[in-house]
């Protein structure tokens, strides 16, 4: 049995957003059309989500892509960043964002809800860009699930 040929998510990922960006879609564009939010269709597209196959069929027909691509969005992900992602002036912003607020938000998390985290496994997030006399907003909402931290007793 041939295997076909293995191309990676990430590979993939920069294919397909090429393929987007050449015909003219928008990832707005792309997350109507496989029924999903932009930011998790972006996320996935980009590797860090799986499509479903009719999702990636969907996506393929679309854009002519050719099967191990369409094939690289069904597979599951390995959800780490690459290395040098962090240097990446948008990216360093969002960790610059964390180091800065990330005590405050997490204190206001236990002073709000108790002692628990919010996930960032079942969550939704959106991107808007809302005008602004001193020049547009990037709006950003994550909404996450409380998660308490819990002991449990294991099963003897």
């Amino acid at each position: 049995m041939a295997l076909p040929q293995i191309i990676s998510k990430q590979t993939a990922g920069a294919l397909i957003d090429e393929a987007r960006r050449t015909s003219g879609l928008s990832w707005d564009a792309v997350s109507e059309l496989i029924g999903r939010p932009p930011v998790w269709t972006a996320a996935a597209v980009l590797g860090m989500h799986a499509l479903s196959d009719v999702e990636a069929a969907r996506l393929g027909d679309a854009l002519g892509l050719d099967e191990q691509i369409v094939h690289a969005l069904t597979r599951q992900p390995n959800r780490a960043g690459e290395a040098d992602l962090s240097s990446d002036p948008t990216i360093y912003r969002f960790h610059e964002l964390v180091q800065v607020y990330g005590p405050a938000l997490k204190a206001l998390i236990h002073d709000r809800f108790g002692d628990g985290i919010m996930s960032a496994i079942n969550c939704s997030i959106s991107l808007d860009r809302v005008p602004h006399p001193d020049g547009d907003r990037v709006v950003i909402t994550i909404d996450g699930k409380f998660l308490p931290y819990a002991w449990v007793e294991s099963g003897s």
